[in-house]
């Protein structure tokens, strides 16, 4: 799967969903931080993606950096008030707690 989303992407066809899909798809094999990269970008290309920012919050906090992963949720939840996407708010209200309560 990821080398057929990498193909699109080197063929130009760059996307907030592309890339939600490669570090939806990088996450899952275990690397976060390639996870993290590509979700970064799709919250870039597109702001308002709530599901992006979640994902991207989990990848972050995956590959080690809590303080940032707590940042992303902070920002991720803005969005999804934004948005009215209360699911997306519920979850990363919880991801966060759970972060914030390691400290």
């Amino acid at each position: 799967m990821i080398d057929n989303l990498l193909k699109l992407l080197e063929s130009g066809q760059d996307s907030a969903m592309l890339r939600f899909g490669l570090g939806g798809a990088y996450l899952k094999q275990g690397d976060a931080a390639e996870a993290a990269r590509h979700l970064e970008k799709a919250v870039e290309l597109d702001g308002g993606y709530s599901a992006a920012w979640k994902l991207y919050g989990k990848a972050v906090a995956e590959s080690g950096d809590r303080e940032r992963a707590i940042e992303v949720y902070h920002q991720g939840i803005v969005v999804a008030e934004q948005k009215g996407d209360m699911q997306a708010i519920r979850e990363m209200r919880v991801f966060l707690k759970r972060l914030e309560s390691t400290e």
